[in-house]
């Protein structure tokens, strides 16, 4: 068991390859069907014009060269051995599968590199990229990173996500049929949802026993649809002390052997509207350990299987 109070993913890398591994965040150019697909053409009412979490990528770098960056950064800021190779902004499937071959075996080929993560959305898995994800699975220590953010239909509609759950459950099903490690993306105290709503996801969560979760809180950045909803008043964030127990109450009902990939974020500072709290990213995880102690519980506590079918 990891020594929080949850199944912390660093200390699972750790306890796999031996020494401190850390993931190097790539920008490959690769777009969002929800951009340029000819949907609404503005994307997810969150992301920002360059892809939500691609802060500090020189995006005209090669895969190789930014992984070389990334590396020296991550060694002398973290101490860390080995790498992973994350390609994060936007879908990063959404290409023909000999493009896509070509950019994640040039990151396969950098020394220390003994890991790729993949981000991308539900509906920007068709079979053959899967197929190929499938390869990469049995080939080098893989993850899919995977977009949900709700289970509600009617929020996704309202972030302008262009797919519903269905697309998300039939999209993790097919990944988990050929194996593939996947960790699922998902925002608390979206507009409109209540603590119950929240629960409902992951209960979910729980259910499909998903290998990974990475919680985010809902970030206002500058340059987006939310941004100016924000501005307007017309949207309400979550205080930190309610962002603290929420995600207490998701990550004790989670399945016990779920690897936790992230509690919080802290949007770039140049960017960030709100909230502003959570640029103090060790207080907020600081919090949420003092309250796991506070109940005296850890994760799993209330996980109940079988409350869906999908």
């Amino acid at each position: 068991m990891s020594m929080k109070p949850y199944q912390l993913f660093s200390q699972h890398l750790k306890k796999r390859f031996g020494v401190r591994v850390h993931k190097i965040s790539i920008d490959a150019g690769f777009g969002c069907p929800n951009r340029n697909g000819g949907r609404s053409g503005a994307g997810c009412l969150f992301c920002d014009p360059g892809g939500s979490g691609a802060v500090g990528i020189e995006r005209q770098l090669s895969v190789a060269e930014q992984i070389e960056q990334g590396k020296e950064v991550m060694s002398r800021k973290y101490k860390a051995g080995q790498f992973m190779a994350y390609f994060q902004p936007f879908s990063n499937t959404l290409a023909p599968v000999s493009q896509l071959r070509a950019l994640y075996d040039e990151a396969l080929a950098v020394d220390d590199v003994v890991g790729l993560a993949v981000g991308t959305r539900p509906d920007c898995l068709p079979p053959d990229v899967l197929d190929l994800l499938d390869e990469y699975s049995r080939r080098t220590y893989f993850w899919l990173e995977l977009g949900l953010q709700s289970r509600h239909d009617r929020t996704l509609d309202w972030l302008q996500r262009g797919h519903n759950f269905a697309t998300f459950a039939k999209a993790f099903q097919e990944a988990k049929s050929r194996g593939l490690r996947v960790c699922v993306h998902v925002i608390l105290g979206l507009p409109g949802e209540n603590r119950d709503d929240m629960l409902e996801t992951a209960d979910v969560l729980a259910d499909l026993q998903v290998d990974g979760v990475k919680l985010h809180l809902l970030h206002v950045l500058r340059n987006t649809p939310l941004g100016d909803l924000y501005t307007e008043n017309k949207v309400k964030l979550l205080a930190m002390d309610e962002y603290v127990e929420l995600v207490v109450d998701v990550v004790e009902r989670l399945h016990p052997e779920t690897l936790i990939h992230r509690l919080t974020g802290d949007g770039p500072r140049d960017q960030l509207l709100a909230p502003l709290w959570s640029l103090n990213k060790w207080e907020v995880l600081n919090a949420i350990d003092a309250e796991f102690a506070r109940r005296g519980s850890r994760q799993g506590d209330h996980y109940r299987k079988g409350q869906n079918e999908f």
